[in-house]
């Protein structure tokens, strides 16, 4: 049958994809932007990749009549905008509209657990989208879930980080509010068992696992799993701007993000019942058997996909094609080059840049670069990368996004997403037996010309160091 999947390139949507294919389905891919979206080539006889932007009304109509099930994976929690409910709305209302114009069946739509009286505003907003994809003339079946356990997703790495960096940890009082965590291989297997099942049509579930667990708990198991020693001790003076920050400083995660988790925290995401599991036969694992699991995808370097490859983690938020060609004029441009001894090693070399490897030359400097980029609300580099030795357009890499990435041309380019009076490239590309390496920068107005110049000094330490460092 023919599938519609929203939000194609986003950390469900990666894990979705292979699954329908293998099962026999074309996809029909909904991306805002072309030059995201990675296909591995054994699939690509099986995807059609359209562009469209839900707030676009326009834009929607590029969407297909024949379409049997469409899943509706689409959230703009993390964004810049603080009116992201409005753009939620409007979104789930441009969808429904197309939808209604189309031959589809059933509309399956992933939302957030919104038993608790006082909601807050993310997950008003996922109840409010619920409520509009249920005006539509499809069936619709929501599928609501509280944490998302799993490598690469925002909560994993949230509570890795927390307790990997804080023996001791001094926490707001929200760290007591229950949750029910799911695994994401569950997620996956009750989006799929619900696929043009009428037991689950015009109808809302709750999913989560077995365990009824504190945020507390959830960080002391995480703890326990990687035997680890930890202390949490609660404090009620922690406002959720503290908190926030706390969040911010000590994880990877935005600060937009951050106030939005906390926000949410405080609200508990308890299922009311677990009628799907009867109605697609699934038995969730538990938390720890779920935490087992993601370790082992993240020790095997197999992290499929991860919230940080999101465009909305970072401030870059545009078409890739509009920064894909480094420009030259009025930019200040730091030139190098040096002949490769083995293409392969220098190859594997650039690959494996960034995240847990470093920078090869001066890291404590980009640390410290990170660290002040943080300092000025931007994403700093404690984002890593999603896979030590892969890269692929769109990919997150410290506070860099990934433009261009070509092994087989021996091409890397990197746009800067750290706060900056301008806008910064890192382009490697092999031509012959020759590694370029071009650092470029376009300054906007005096401040930007004055930042270039304050860094200029270290450029001739970084980068002939990590010239070197890629050759030999």
């Amino acid at each position: 049958m023919k599938i519609l999947l929203t939000g194609a390139t986003g950390y469900i949507g990666k894990r979705l994809l292979p699954l329908l294919v293998e099962q026999g389905h074309e996809v029909i891919c909904c991306v805002r932007d072309k030059n995201r979206f990675y296909c591995p080539i054994e699939f690509q006889s099986k995807i059609t990749v359209i562009e469209v932007d839900f707030l676009d009304e326009l834009s929607v109509q590029n969407i297909p009549n024949a379409i049997d099930v469409a899943y509706y994976l689409i959230h703009s929690m993390s964004g810049s905008a603080t009116n992201y409910d409005e753009l939620e709305s409007l979104s789930a209302k441009n969808f429904v509209s197309k939808l209604n114009q189309t031959r589809v069946q059933q509309v399956i739509y992933l939302s957030g657990i919104v038993n608790d009286q006082a909601l807050s505003k993310h997950l008003s907003s996922r109840k409010k989208v619920e409520d509009i994809l249920t005006t539509g003339t499809f069936a619709t079946t929501t599928l609501r879930a509280g944490i998302i356990v799993g490598s690469g997703s925002a909560s994993f790495d949230i509570i890795r980080d927390l307790v990997n960096k804080l023996p001791v940890m001094i926490t707001p009082k929200w760290l007591n509010t229950r949750c029910q965590p799911i695994a994401i291989t569950d997620v996956l297997d009750i989006l799929m068992r619900s696929l043009l099942n009428p037991k689950t049509f015009d109808q809302s579930f709750d999913i989560g696992g077995p365990d009824i667990l504190t945020y507390k708990e959830m960080l002391l198991g995480f703890a326990a799993a990687k035997n680890l020693k930890r202390w949490i001790f609660t404090v009620p003076v922690m406002t959720p701007k503290l908190s926030s920050y706390w969040l911010y400083f000590v994880t990877s995660t935005s600060y937009r993000l951050a106030s939005a988790l906390v926000s949410s925290m405080k609200v508990e995401v308890v299922c009311n019942d677990n009628r799907i599991n009867d109605i697609v036969q699934v038995k969730p694992m538990t938390y720890q058997q779920a935490l087992k699991r993601a370790l082992i995808k993240v020790d095997e370097d197999k992290v499929a996909s991860s919230w940080k490859d999101s465009m909305i983690s970072g401030r870059f938020n545009t078409n890739l094609s509009n920064y894909l060609k480094v420009p030259k004029k009025d930019c200040f441009i730091d030139r190098r080059k040096m002949e490769i001894i083995d293409r392969e090693f220098t190859i594997s070399r650039i690959w494996s840049i960034g995240g847990e490897t470093g920078w090869y030359y001066g890291d404590w400097l980009w640390d410290l670069r990170g660290f002040i980029d943080k300092l000025y609300g931007g994403v700093g580099s404690r984002r890593g990368r999603t896979n030590r030795h892969d890269i692929h357009a769109g990919d997150a890499l410290d506070f860099w996004r990934v433009l261009y990435a070509n092994k087989k041309e021996g091409k890397l380019i990197l746009f800067a997403e750290m706060k900056l009076p301008g806008e910064a490239w890192l382009e490697f590309k092999i031509i012959g037996n020759t590694l370029y390496q071009s650092a470029t920068f376009r300054p906007d107005g005096i401040w930007g010309k004055l930042y270039w110049y304050s860094v200029v000094p270290f450029h001739g330490f970084i980068f002939k160091g990590m010239l070197q460092k890629l050759i030999y």
